[in-house]
């Protein structure tokens, strides 16, 4: 049994401060039905909370730990950084070396922009695709979270592709009248975008969604998707900032054939820290200020801490070169035991990894779009987490979001949660 007091007393008192008690809504364990368990430290593939208790940890910072939490190689670059000054606001050698580096691993991008987040890497990437193309609309798919600027809280119309209208208070109409929303993995309802607008500058797109669980891209849609855009001078835009250097070394490029115009970062760039980036063509990038016209800017963007966390967590990943080979074994191992406890249990349940990546649905059916998985059994869920934490598994606290394996992980971990999550379906069922 979990012990919670601390962690119960920190929530109460942090909601006298912080609205619902977190910095961000996910954090609120509210589709779980949980109290949060507050963190102390994290070690390796394990979180330990306020109240003692241990989790292997398979959120990992929401994706960027690669290595694990409080990688000493990492750690010791950001200490080293850190004692030379936290920000200086000026250009650094770090933010070279690292753009160099991201360069030289992504034949789509030839020049790169740092940003301080994702959400500010993919607004900047719009507004970028815009200036370049000189028009407005946009199209972005359902279920695809590409950080809270306001073009981007969007839900859907009456039909598969429309206009959208805002998702969140606090949005006006006239912020996401230039937004139009399609289906994940249906080209149709692309196609009636551009049929509806002539005015698109660009299509967004997590090619390996991981904000309504996992749910990769078809190699036939992304490669219609290219061809619309190409017809209609759009620039198609891959949201990497989840999957970029977690389903591969190359992110969800490493499973497509197809090249994107803008890449967009998050996550592992940065080992650990707040980190963004948006990177392209280099035709594309010579719009951006102080070289072309449109204008972003970030104080703290490329700041030297972040830089060099990033630069040698990038350059850790490059030496050990069966890194993603054991991700992807280890992910693909966990799954199918999911899958395995699943099937003897009698439940449905779908299951899903790309590298480091894993996702799981209690599902009748494959999910291939935001319908299907809002189809999942989500009270089901929310029952399957909360016996895996009480054994000591921490998960992501709701049924739309994605898994992440670490290097610190083994075989040994995965055969312990495997059969754990046995024993919760059992008791499930």
């Amino acid at each position: 049994m979990l012990k919670s007091k601390n962690s119960i007393k920190a929530y109460a008192k942090a909601k006298e401060f912080i609205p619902g008690g977190v910095n961000s809504p996910v954090r609120a364990f509210l589709s779980v039905n949980q109290t949060p368990p507050f963190i102390a430290e994290g070690k390796g593939a394990y979180i330990t909370d306020i109240d003692g208790n241990r989790y292997l940890d398979f959120v990992q910072s929401w994706g960027p730990l690669i290595f694990g939490h409080a990688d000493k190689d990492i750690e010791k670059a950001a200490i080293k950084a850190l004692k030379k000054g936290l920000s200086f606001g000026a250009p650094t050698e770090v933010e070279t070396k690292l753009a160099k580096t991201l360069c030289s691993i992504f034949p789509s991008v030839e020049k790169i922009r740092f940003v301080s987040s994702g959400t500010e890497a993919v607004m900047s990437a719009i507004r970028l695709a815009r200036g370049y193309t000189k028009k407005d609309d946009i199209v972005k798919f359902k279920g695809c979270y590409h950080g809270h600027s306001d073009c981007l809280l969007v839900q859907a119309g009456s039909g598969a592709a429309t206009f959208g209208a805002p998702s969140s208070p606090g949005v006006p109409k006239d912020f996401v009248k230039h937004t139009l929303l399609a289906d994940y993995n249906d080209i149709k309802s692309v196609k009636k975008c551009f049929k509806e607008s002539q005015n698109i500058a660009c299509v967004l797109i997590e090619p390996i969604a991981g904000n309504m669980g996992l749910v990769p891209a078809d190699e036939d849609f992304l490669q219609a998707l290219a061809k619309l855009c190409n017809e209609h001078n759009a620039v198609l835009i891959f949201d990497e900032v989840m999957s970029g250097f977690r389903a591969s070394l190359y992110g969800a490029q490493g499973f497509t054939k197809v090249i994107p115009d803008i890449v967009t970062f998050g996550k592992v760039i940065g080992g650990g820290m707040p980190v963004g980036a948006f990177g392209g063509k280099r035709e594309i990038m010579s719009h951006l200020s102080p070289e072309g016209e449109v204008y972003q800017a970030g104080t703290l963007s490329g700041n030297p801490v972040a830089m060099s966390a990033g630069f040698h967590s990038i350059n850790k990943i490059l030496k050990n070169k069966k890194l993603y080979d054991k991700l992807d074994t280890l992910a693909k191992a966990l799954m199918r035991g999911f899958k395995e406890s699943a099937n003897r249990a009698g439940i449905s349940l779908q299951v899903c990894s790309r590298g480091s990546m894993f996702g799981f649905f209690f599902n009748e059916k494959e999910v291939k779009n935001f319908d299907d998985a809002l189809k999942s059994d989500t009270k089901r869920f929310a029952v399957f987490h909360k016996g895996m934490l009480e054994r000591g598994f921490y998960f992501a606290c709701s049924q739309f979001e994605t898994g992440f394996i670490c290097d610190a992980m083994n075989e040994k971990m995965i055969q312990k949660t495997i059969a754990a999550a046995a024993e919760v379906l059992r008791e499930i069922k």
